[in-house]
Protein backbone atom coordinates (compact mmCIF):
# COMPACT_ATOMS: atom_id res chain seq x y z
CA UNK A 1 0.00 0.00 0.00
CA UNK A 2 2.77 2.70 1.10
CA UNK A 3 4.90 1.65 -1.65
CA UNK A 4 2.29 2.46 -4.25
CA UNK A 5 1.60 5.78 -2.74
CA UNK A 6 5.19 7.03 -2.52
CA UNK A 7 5.84 5.90 -6.59
CA UNK A 8 2.21 8.57 -6.93
CA UNK A 9 3.04 10.88 -9.69
CA UNK A 10 1.55 14.01 -7.34
CA UNK A 11 -0.85 16.39 -9.45
CA UNK A 12 -0.94 20.12 -9.22
CA UNK A 13 -3.30 20.94 -5.91
CA UNK A 14 -3.62 24.75 -6.64
CA UNK A 15 -2.95 25.34 -10.59
CA UNK A 16 -5.53 27.59 -12.16
CA UNK A 17 -5.46 29.35 -8.76
CA UNK A 18 -2.23 30.40 -7.15
CA UNK A 19 -0.95 30.78 -11.14
CA UNK A 20 -2.21 29.64 -14.40
CA UNK A 21 -3.54 26.13 -15.36
CA UNK A 22 -2.08 25.91 -18.48
CA UNK A 23 1.54 25.00 -19.79
CA UNK A 24 1.07 28.37 -22.15
CA UNK A 25 0.14 30.54 -19.82
CA UNK A 26 2.48 29.66 -16.98
CA UNK A 27 5.44 30.20 -19.09
CA UNK A 28 4.04 33.61 -20.06
CA UNK A 29 3.19 34.29 -16.47
CA UNK A 30 6.90 32.96 -15.10
CA UNK A 31 8.57 34.67 -17.53
CA UNK A 32 7.44 37.97 -16.37
CA UNK A 33 9.28 37.64 -12.76
CA UNK A 34 12.84 35.99 -14.27
CA UNK A 35 15.51 38.36 -13.81
CA UNK A 36 18.93 38.50 -15.83
CA UNK A 37 21.33 37.87 -12.87
CA UNK A 38 24.88 36.49 -12.63
CA UNK A 39 24.07 33.03 -10.74
CA UNK A 40 25.77 32.04 -8.05
CA UNK A 41 26.48 28.33 -5.55
CA UNK A 42 24.17 28.67 -3.30
CA UNK A 43 23.69 26.06 0.02
CA UNK A 44 20.05 27.85 0.96
CA UNK A 45 17.49 30.17 0.09
CA UNK A 46 14.49 31.38 1.33
CA UNK A 47 11.24 31.68 -1.00
CA UNK A 48 7.98 32.77 -0.91
CA UNK A 49 4.77 30.51 -1.49
CA UNK A 50 1.47 33.16 -2.31
CA UNK A 51 -0.30 33.12 -5.46
CA UNK A 52 2.52 33.99 -8.41
CA UNK A 53 0.29 37.43 -8.96
CA UNK A 54 1.69 38.71 -5.46
CA UNK A 55 5.13 37.00 -4.66
CA UNK A 56 5.81 35.64 -8.07
CA UNK A 57 8.55 38.78 -8.16
CA UNK A 58 10.43 37.98 -5.18
CA UNK A 59 10.30 34.10 -5.94
CA UNK A 60 11.26 34.62 -9.56
CA UNK A 61 13.94 36.36 -7.96
CA UNK A 62 15.23 33.98 -5.98
CA UNK A 63 15.68 30.92 -8.67
CA UNK A 64 17.42 33.73 -11.22
CA UNK A 65 20.39 33.75 -8.98
CA UNK A 66 20.79 30.19 -8.24
CA UNK A 67 23.24 28.15 -9.93
CA UNK A 68 21.32 25.27 -10.07
CA UNK A 69 21.94 22.25 -7.71
CA UNK A 70 21.52 18.54 -8.32
CA UNK A 71 18.61 18.25 -6.27
CA UNK A 72 16.74 21.17 -4.35
CA UNK A 73 15.61 20.16 -0.73
CA UNK A 74 12.24 22.04 -0.64
CA UNK A 75 11.17 22.69 2.87
CA UNK A 76 7.65 24.15 3.85
CA UNK A 77 5.18 24.72 6.32
CA UNK A 78 2.32 22.53 6.39
CA UNK A 79 -1.28 24.31 6.37
CA UNK A 80 -3.52 21.81 5.20
CA UNK A 81 -3.30 19.56 9.06
CA UNK A 82 -2.71 16.55 6.49
CA UNK A 83 0.16 14.07 7.12
CA UNK A 84 2.28 13.41 10.19
CA UNK A 85 4.00 16.20 11.97
CA UNK A 86 7.49 16.01 9.79
CA UNK A 87 6.50 14.31 5.73
CA UNK A 88 8.80 13.67 3.47
CA UNK A 89 8.02 12.15 -0.12
CA UNK A 90 10.71 9.75 -1.31
CA UNK A 91 9.66 8.53 -4.36
CA UNK A 92 8.00 9.64 -7.26
CA UNK A 93 7.62 13.07 -9.72
CA UNK A 94 5.43 16.40 -9.30
CA UNK A 95 3.45 16.85 -12.21
CA UNK A 96 3.09 20.89 -13.13
CA UNK A 97 1.14 21.90 -16.20
CA UNK A 98 5.05 22.84 -17.74
CA UNK A 99 6.76 20.15 -16.62
CA UNK A 100 7.39 17.73 -13.78
CA UNK A 101 10.24 16.96 -11.44
CA UNK A 102 11.34 13.75 -10.10
CA UNK A 103 12.05 13.27 -6.51
CA UNK A 104 15.74 12.06 -5.42
CA UNK A 105 15.14 9.07 -3.97
CA UNK A 106 19.07 8.42 -2.72
CA UNK A 107 18.91 11.50 -0.68
CA UNK A 108 15.54 11.53 0.50
CA UNK A 109 15.93 7.69 1.81
CA UNK A 110 19.35 9.06 2.99
CA UNK A 111 17.36 11.77 4.84
CA UNK A 112 14.74 9.23 6.74
CA UNK A 113 17.15 7.02 7.52
CA UNK A 114 19.08 9.10 9.65
CA UNK A 115 16.07 11.40 11.33
CA UNK A 116 14.05 10.20 14.00
CA UNK A 117 11.27 12.85 13.32
CA UNK A 118 10.83 12.77 9.52
CA UNK A 119 9.16 10.19 8.37
CA UNK A 120 7.56 8.79 4.69
CA UNK A 121 3.66 10.34 4.03
CA UNK A 122 2.70 11.81 1.09
CA UNK A 123 -0.72 12.80 2.17
CA UNK A 124 0.60 16.32 3.82
CA UNK A 125 1.61 17.04 0.51
CA UNK A 126 -1.48 16.30 -1.33
CA UNK A 127 -3.27 19.25 -1.02
CA UNK A 128 -0.32 21.21 0.47
CA UNK A 129 0.58 24.65 -1.96
CA UNK A 130 4.25 25.90 -0.37
CA UNK A 131 6.61 23.79 -1.98
CA UNK A 132 4.35 23.08 -5.38
CA UNK A 133 4.60 27.24 -6.55
CA UNK A 134 7.75 27.00 -6.55
CA UNK A 135 7.98 24.05 -8.77
CA UNK A 136 7.40 26.47 -11.87
CA UNK A 137 10.46 28.54 -11.05
CA UNK A 138 12.58 25.41 -11.14
CA UNK A 139 10.99 24.13 -14.22
CA UNK A 140 11.59 27.32 -16.16
CA UNK A 141 15.36 26.71 -15.78
CA UNK A 142 15.50 23.34 -15.78
CA UNK A 143 13.48 19.93 -15.76
CA UNK A 144 16.21 17.79 -14.84
CA UNK A 145 16.94 19.09 -11.22
CA UNK A 146 15.87 16.78 -8.85
CA UNK A 147 13.52 17.66 -5.47
CA UNK A 148 13.14 16.01 -1.99
CA UNK A 149 9.83 17.74 -0.82
CA UNK A 150 9.65 17.81 3.30
CA UNK A 151 6.76 19.96 5.16
CA UNK A 152 6.82 20.74 8.48
CA UNK A 153 3.60 20.94 11.15
CA UNK A 154 6.23 20.12 13.80
CA UNK A 155 7.90 23.70 14.35
CA UNK A 156 9.88 23.36 18.49
CA UNK A 157 12.67 24.77 18.51
CA UNK A 158 14.25 21.18 18.79
CA UNK A 159 12.60 19.66 15.49
CA UNK A 160 14.22 22.60 13.72
CA UNK A 161 17.65 21.94 14.90
CA UNK A 162 16.80 18.12 14.35
CA UNK A 163 15.87 18.71 11.13
CA UNK A 164 18.50 21.16 10.21
CA UNK A 165 21.63 18.55 11.63
CA UNK A 166 19.93 15.98 9.63
CA UNK A 167 19.94 17.70 6.55
CA UNK A 168 23.28 18.56 6.66
CA UNK A 169 24.46 15.35 7.59
CA UNK A 170 22.82 14.06 4.69
CA UNK A 171 24.16 16.45 2.11
CA UNK A 172 27.23 16.28 3.12
CA UNK A 173 27.25 12.65 2.40
CA UNK A 174 26.12 13.06 -1.71
CA UNK A 175 28.72 13.93 -3.86
CA UNK A 176 27.11 16.02 -6.14
CA UNK A 177 25.41 20.01 -5.15
CA UNK A 178 22.29 20.53 -3.32
CA UNK A 179 20.57 23.76 -2.08
CA UNK A 180 17.57 23.64 0.24
CA UNK A 181 15.28 25.92 -0.02
CA UNK A 182 12.73 27.26 2.87
CA UNK A 183 9.38 28.11 1.45
CA UNK A 184 7.88 30.71 3.31
CA UNK A 185 6.02 34.09 3.67
CA UNK A 186 6.54 36.90 6.26
CA UNK A 187 3.74 38.61 8.21
CA UNK A 188 0.46 38.60 7.85
CA UNK A 189 -2.93 40.89 7.96
CA UNK A 190 -0.80 43.96 9.39
CA UNK A 191 -0.41 46.99 7.92
CA UNK A 192 2.58 47.72 5.19
CA UNK A 193 4.17 49.54 8.03
CA UNK A 194 4.16 47.47 10.88
CA UNK A 195 4.66 44.62 8.39
CA UNK A 196 8.50 45.78 7.13
CA UNK A 197 9.29 46.78 10.63
CA UNK A 198 8.60 43.22 11.94
CA UNK A 199 10.19 41.58 8.94
CA UNK A 200 13.11 43.19 8.81
CA UNK A 201 13.99 42.00 12.44
CA UNK A 202 13.54 38.31 10.79
CA UNK A 203 15.25 39.10 8.20
CA UNK A 204 18.07 40.36 9.97
CA UNK A 205 18.72 36.94 11.89
CA UNK A 206 18.71 35.11 8.48
CA UNK A 207 21.32 37.46 7.24
CA UNK A 208 23.23 36.92 9.93
CA UNK A 209 22.67 32.84 9.42
CA UNK A 210 21.52 33.15 13.11
CA UNK A 211 18.72 29.97 13.30
CA UNK A 212 18.31 30.00 17.04
CA UNK A 213 18.10 33.79 16.75
CA UNK A 214 15.34 33.81 14.07
CA UNK A 215 13.22 31.22 16.08
CA UNK A 216 13.11 33.55 19.36
CA UNK A 217 12.54 36.49 17.38
CA UNK A 218 9.45 35.23 15.73
CA UNK A 219 8.16 34.15 18.66
CA UNK A 220 9.31 37.03 21.05
CA UNK A 221 8.23 40.00 18.24
CA UNK A 222 4.43 37.50 17.48
CA UNK A 223 5.59 37.98 13.68
CA UNK A 224 3.35 35.70 11.56
CA UNK A 225 5.94 34.49 9.44
CA UNK A 226 4.21 30.96 8.36
CA UNK A 227 7.56 28.98 7.50
CA UNK A 228 9.85 30.22 10.23
CA UNK A 229 10.11 26.80 11.08
CA UNK A 230 11.55 25.54 7.91
CA UNK A 231 13.37 28.75 7.91
CA UNK A 232 14.99 27.87 10.80
CA UNK A 233 15.34 24.14 10.02
CA UNK A 234 17.35 25.63 6.66
CA UNK A 235 19.73 28.09 8.69
CA UNK A 236 20.99 25.30 11.11
CA UNK A 237 21.74 22.73 8.49
CA UNK A 238 23.92 25.62 6.18
CA UNK A 239 25.31 27.34 8.88
CA UNK A 240 26.55 22.99 9.61
CA UNK A 241 27.92 23.03 6.26
CA UNK A 242 29.60 25.83 6.46
CA UNK A 243 27.83 29.45 4.95
CA UNK A 244 29.73 31.97 5.55
CA UNK A 245 27.03 34.69 3.71
CA UNK A 246 23.68 35.58 2.83
CA UNK A 247 22.10 38.14 0.93
CA UNK A 248 18.76 39.34 0.68
CA UNK A 249 17.60 39.59 -2.65
CA UNK A 250 14.62 41.05 -2.74
CA UNK A 251 12.01 42.17 -0.31
CA UNK A 252 7.83 43.36 -0.74
CA UNK A 253 4.74 43.21 0.79
CA UNK A 254 1.28 42.33 -1.07
CA UNK A 255 0.43 45.98 -1.23
CA UNK A 256 2.78 46.83 -4.19
CA UNK A 257 0.29 44.91 -6.01
CA UNK A 258 -3.04 45.16 -4.87
CA UNK A 259 -2.64 48.82 -3.35
CA UNK A 260 -4.26 47.74 -0.09
CA UNK A 261 -1.13 48.79 2.48
CA UNK A 262 -4.04 48.31 5.74
CA UNK A 263 -3.53 44.62 5.76
CA UNK A 264 -0.54 42.85 3.80
CA UNK A 265 1.41 39.94 3.55
CA UNK A 266 5.03 40.55 3.40
CA UNK A 267 7.66 38.22 0.82
CA UNK A 268 11.57 38.19 1.61
CA UNK A 269 13.37 36.04 -0.91
CA UNK A 270 16.89 35.70 0.48
CA UNK A 271 20.03 33.45 -0.69
CA UNK A 272 23.12 31.81 1.29
CA UNK A 273 26.82 31.25 0.31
Amino acid sequence: MYQAIFSMKRKPAVAGQFYSGSSTGLSKEVQGYIETSAKEKVLGAVSPHAGLMYSGTVAGAVYSRIEFPHTFVLIGPNHTGMGRDVSIMTSGEWDMPTGSLKIDEVLAKNITGKSKIIEEDSSAHLMEHSLEVQIPFILHFSSDVMIVPITMMAHSHDACKEIGETLADAVRNTNYPVTIVASSDMTHYESDAKARIKDKKAIDRILDIDPEGLYKTVVKERISMCGFAPATAMLYAVKNLGAKKAALVKYMTSGDVSGDYERVVGYAGVIIK
